[in-house]
């Protein structure tokens, strides 16, 4: 029988039903375990680094939501280091986004170039010449792009990156399984920070990878294993304890960015709004094509980086803070990091408050901001 995402979050990974016992056991801590003497047998654990139980549910239950296989790290950027270290050799190319997260195109060209391979930047919207597909071996894309919000046609790009042999590698993390299922797109893998949305409680640094292919997990397994980026029992225990909400905090955060985006686009101040659920947005139409759900990050720019500061000094509810995906409304100054954008260009998570206390806090912030100019 096939649920919808409600029961699939609240239910994915569980064990079967056992009286007297919890619905989500306990977070199992081990370093070694109890060996048999006469010899390690298979499906005994054997030493935490690579067996744990608390792992184990976590990874079925992410499998469950994703379609497909899934390996857990410590980190989205463990995931990310270890799709693009695992999987590259010298004279590679691979493709990144220019207008992705901006750590993981700093990782690639920083760490990737020594190593004999070849990195290529190319917007997430494209376009994609045939000639530069014809030399890459991996594409790595992230659709909505963080922190722009351009989109990517996912299942166009991975019919001709194919041809010519190419792997294909979704980073999800904006969208999450549950707004985007790069694997039923085509793509040989998905990664994510977990860190975001799909806990959303601003508590835990985790990533994981799926994909279908036994090989690449294999090669993605072993990778963790002999890399030791393997993340904790209790912040995996937290994680699937915090899946069971993640439609319902998806469908609050989507609902309340659609009513903060109308609020946005009547202030005068605000430019270059993006969100992909708003029909005058560039990606609309295909963000309509593929995706199952508009997540609760939105763009838009302000007059200056002094205005942007002040306007987010001036919020009382809405928390200054990185990061994107958490229960609290967070907004930040993106320039601040040092990425190449606008100094006045604003990313605003939007949280599961009630949207009218947000939109009110919103306005009083525009207002102090303007009166101080």
């Amino acid at each position: 029988m096939s649920h919808r995402d409600a029961t699939r979050c609240v239910h994915a990974g569980l064990p079967a039903p056992v009286p007297g016992q919890p619905f989500l056991p306990g977070p199992v801590f081990a370093a070694p375990y109890h060996l048999n003497p006469e010899g390690h047998r298979p499906g005994d654990d054997g030493y935490g680094r690579t067996d744990n139980a608390t792992v184990r549910r976590f990874e079925a239950a992410l499998g469950e939501l994703e379609g497909g296989e899934a390996v857990a790290f410590a980190s989205g950027m463990a995931a990310i280091s270890a799709v693009l270290l695992s999987l590259l050799r010298p004279g590679d190319t691979l493709i990144i986004p220019e207008d992705g997260y901006y750590l993981a195109r700093r990782f690639a060209e920083q760490n990737l170039t020594e190593r004999g391979i070849t990195v290529r930047s190319i917007p997430t919207a494209g376009p994609y010449p045939e000639a530069v597909l014809a030399e890459a071996r991996l594409i790595l894309l992230e659709s909505p792009a963080n922190p722009g919000l351009d989109v990517c046609d996912i299942p166009a790009l991975v019919e001709r990156a194919h041809r010519h042999g190419a792997w294909v590698v979704v980073d999800n993390t904006t969208a999450t399984p549950l707004g985007q299922q790069p694997l039923e797109l085509g793509a040989d893998l998905t990664v994510a920070s977990d860190t975001k949305a799909l806990t959303g409680h601003s508590d835990l640094i985790l990533g994981h990878v799926a994909g279908r292919d036994p090989q690449l997990i294999a090669r993605l397994r072993e990778w963790r294993t002999t890399t030791g980026a393997i993340p904790g029992p209790f912040e995996t225990w937290l994680a699937h304890r915090s899946l069971g909400t993640l439609e319902l905090r998806l469908s609050r955060q989507s609902d309340n960015a659609a009513r903060v985006v109308e609020a946005l686009a009547a202030r005068p101040e605000v430019t270059r709004l993006r969100w992909p659920g708003r029909p005058e947005d560039p990606a609309y139409p295909i963000a309509q094509r593929q995706m199952r759900r508009i997540p609760g990050v939105v763009t838009f720019e302000l007059p200056s980086e002094a205005y942007a500061t002040r306007f987010l000094r001036a919020c009382r509810l809405v928390t200054a803070a990185t990061s994107f995906g958490g229960l609290h409304t967070t907004a930040d100054r993106r320039a601040q990091w040092g990425e190449e954008v606008p100094g006045g260009l604003i990313r605003l998570s939007v949280g599961c408050e009630d949207p009218h206390d947000l939109i009110t806090d919103l306005n009083d912030a525009f207002d102090t901001a303007s009166r101080q100019s």
